[in-house]
């Protein structure tokens, strides 16, 4: 039996959940040197493909290992682990395009955003994004310093969809790259045209089996000695599998230098063979965190409900067979995906305790170190939907309403099953929030009617707690509709019965009637709103929730025209702000952000407002918000206003795009955009295009009854007014837009739309 305590112990790090998502391990200690094998890639690094495919254990990783450290210097090389979840092709582009920014930073922002927000059961043009990015990454490329990318695993990923990236990658890629790919098998691309023209290199299992001396010196490396005939019998019998003959050293450093077996692949023999001769404890210790994607020393611990973890971790990381290093500090690890298959494949009864325990455990400790998304999966695998809809319940609605980033929560969604979304009130209400403020209207009203199962509540607080609740919900998604009346109704009726604990719905209720009394011209109802919500911000000392106040009072003051004091309140909800992450993204500093470039470009300084609303955008993207509109928009009319209409139509379909993508309906945006269309056909002359539209548009703001404005843009009424006289001017109708002016001037005055009053005055001036 082998004393693993007098193993040294691994190295005290903090614990931190964050893998080396692009750390290239390190060759292991006793790895054979294979020059033979890095000439011949090295023969192929002129073309674009190097491609290595053998069964587990011929020592692909390891020759990738060897051949980048082989590289010239000048050569610069991006080193990419897979594993299972990189076959969502979503994922794995999100991972390349985060590498290649290590390289090249800021390439693909755009692209990297767009990733990030995709909802997996919608279609996506991969290809398409893929032409983008290529075209950057060759802008970027310096063909004297050449970028080596290392595929590595990639059967672990390889799909239908992912297959049909590659190719399309492979077939486009630029000058100054290769690729170099390992896998258990032979990807699903057509490399005929690449072999043909000497672009491709492939090595196989023939290619990649030890030779006599290869043999010989790992075995000296070991201080292993064989006579003649029993090296050749071992060689013979293992087929150069690099890692069965590992796995015999491993069992012969423990004094058992037979190898007894039965008929069939020697390599399966090995691989059962050296498990079974383990110590006990070690096997206990294999067999148990085999469920394991990745741990560490204390997750270990925690799931085995011991403290030795690190001591076994010692004794597998000293034989350099076992584990893959996922970090720079050797903390986290990986078993080899042969030993993990192998042990997850063996019969329950070699776990000391129920697999679901186990995963039940891992659940407790990834809660533990407040990593939500893996705790919820391990419950899932434990088959416990109770403790992952306890865990998403303990994401709290005033967190979830303060951030606005809905992207994260409807990620878990589509990984739960849905028959969980519907198992408690909270679970309802949240999911409800989240499909509302992603503009999913009738998803999100669905799921909330499902709250009449739970009525009556236990309590008349829980009662009027569920109701003010729902009736919260229900006027958000009226306003998003454009339904004006019965909003206001839900929303009051929500404010006169919520409790106070519910502060976050109090104030998207506040909010939203503010945003309605500006539709209705009435600002002065919209301040007072205003002033109350901010209030209640401060009283709960929630920064998110004062700054979304300080951009709701912006934006009135936006509306009176008074544009210096909204971009000092504007400015103020920034400074709220000032002490969160930069790398987090939050939905309203991404409307704070816009707005601020709004009111920059409304003082004349286009490239400071360029600026905030590029940097507004990418935010907004990032949780999903749908405030990008007023930024796609604002920037299509500079362009147009500069004469580059070509990149004014470009940013209008970009957002569109956008639109579609999220599922978002055409009430909150068409009007939006095609207003803006307008301004630029008749910037290009297409008068007629724009009188058809611009009188569609009159007919549905103006005609009776009136469809309200959508949500980031109250006043569309009367920006369709000052556009429908602009195009007069254009044909010569002077008389005709000097009325239709003076009467929006006059409208303005009387329903609180004094910015776009002052704009009718300076039309009239010229």
């Amino acid at each position: 039996m082998t004393d693993l305590s007098s193993s040294p112990a691994l190295a005290s790090f903090p614990v931190s959940a964050g893998e080396g998502r692009f750390f290239r391990p390190p060759l292991p200690a006793g790895h054979v040197l294979r020059p033979r094998l890095c000439e011949r890639l090295e023969e192929g690094m002129d073309g674009r493909l190097l491609l290595v495919c053998a069964p587990a254990g011929f020592g692909k990783s390891s020759l990738a290992v060897e051949f980048c450290e082989r590289l010239p210097a000048h050569w610069q090389s991006l080193w990419l682990s897979l594993n299972r979840r990189d076959g969502d092709p979503g994922r794995f582009l999100e991972r390349l395009l985060e590498g290649l920014r290590q390289h090249f930073p800021r390439i693909g922002d755009e692209a990297l955003g767009l990733l990030k927000m995709r909802q997996r059961h919608q279609p996506f043009a991969f290809e398409e994004w893929l032409d983008g990015l290529l075209d950057e990454l060759g802008e970027r490329l310096d063909p004297a310093s050449p970028l080596l990318l290392v595929l590595d695993d990639y059967h672990l990923a390889q799909g239908a969809v992912l297959d049909r990236c590659l190719q399309f990658f492979l077939n486009h890629l630029p000058a100054g790259m290769l690729v170099l790919v390992t896998s258990r098998q032979r990807p699903d691309w057509h490399l005929a045209r690449l072999r043909l023209s000497r672009q491709l290199l492939e090595l196989q299992e023939q290619d990649l089996r030890l030779t006599l001396d290869e043999t010989r010196e790992l075995l000296s490396e070991q201080g292993a000695e064989l006579p003649g005939e029993a090296l050749d019998n071992l060689l013979q019998r293992s087929e150069g599998w690099a890692a069965g003959l590992r796995l015999w050293l491993l069992t012969a450093a423990e004094g058992e230098r037979g190898l007894h077996g039965a008929q069939g692949m020697i390599r399966d023999y090995l691989l059962e063979e050296v498990i079974e001769r383990q110590p006990p404890e070690l096997q206990a210790f294999l067999y148990d965190t085999a469920c394991l994607d990745r741990f560490c020393a204390e997750l270990c611990d925690a799931v085995r409900d011991s403290h030795d973890s690190a001591a076994m971790l010692q004794h597998l990381q000293a034989h350099q067979v076992f584990l893959v290093p996922l970090d720079e500090q050797g903390h986290w690890f990986r078993y080899h995906h042969l030993f993990s298959d192998l042990l997850r494949a063996n019969p329950a009864s070699q776990l000391s305790q129920p697999l679901s325990r186990l995963h039940l455990r891992a659940c407790r400790w990834f809660s533990a170190q407040g990593r939500l998304d893996e705790a919820v999966e391990q419950a899932l695998r434990a088959g416990q939907p109770d403790v992952a809809a306890s865990l998403v319940q303990n994401f709290s609605e005033e967190h979830l309403l303060a951030e606005q980033n809905v992207a994260m929560l409807l990620r878990w969604k589509m990984d739960l099953p849905d028959s969980l979304l519907t198992s408690t009130p909270r679970l309802i209400l949240l999911y409800s929030w989240a499909l509302a403020l992603a503009c999913q209207l009738d998803a999100a009203e669905d799921l909330a009617n499902h709250l009449q199962r739970f009525l009556p509540a236990p309590s008349g607080a829980e009662q009027q707690s569920l109701l003010a609740q729902w009736l919260a919900i229900s006027g958000v998604i009226a306003r998003g509709r454009g339904d004006s009346d019965n909003a206001e109704l839900y929303c009051s009726q929500a404010l006169a019965g919520m409790p106070s604990q519910h502060y976050g719905s109090r104030l998207l209720c506040l909010s939203t009637l503010a945003n309605l009394a500006v539709v209705r011209g009435d600002l002065w109802r919209a301040r007072g709103l205003n002033r109350e919500a901010l209030e209640l911000a401060q009283r709960h000392g929630n920064p998110l929730f004062e700054a979304f106040c300080h951009y709701d009072r912006g934006r009135v003051l936006l509306a009176r025209g008074e544009i210096l004091r909204a971009l000092e309140e504007v400015r103020a909800g920034l400074e709220r702000l000032r002490g969160l992450p930069s790398q987090r993204a939050y939905a309203v500093r991404a409307r704070l952000t816009l707005y601020e470039g709004f009111l920059v470009a409304l003082r004349l300084c286009p490239e400071q407002a360029r600026e905030r609303l590029q940097a507004g955008i990418a935010e907004a993207r990032s949780c999903r918000d749908i405030s990008l509109l007023v930024g796609y928009c604002i920037l299509a009319s500079q362009e147009g206003r500069l004469g580059r209409l070509n990149e004014a139509f470009a940013l209008l379909a970009e957002a569109e795009r956008l639109m579609h993508v999220w599922d978002v309906p055409p009430v909150y945006y068409l009007a939006m955009i095609t207003v803006t269309k307008c301004e630029l056909w008749l910037s290009q002359g297409q008068v007629e295009l724009a009188n058809a539209w611009l009188l569609r548009l009159a007919e549905t703001y103006g005609g009776e009854p009136a469809a309200a404005a959508p949500e980031f843009h109250p006043q569309l009424p009367l920006h369709i007014e000052l556009q429908r006289a602009a195009l007069e001017r254009r044909t010569g109708q002077l008389e005709a837009a000097e009325r239709r002016l003076r009467a929006l001037t006059q409208r303005a005055q009387t329903q609180g739309g004094q910015l776009l009053g002052v704009f009718a005055q300076v039309q009239l001036s010229l």
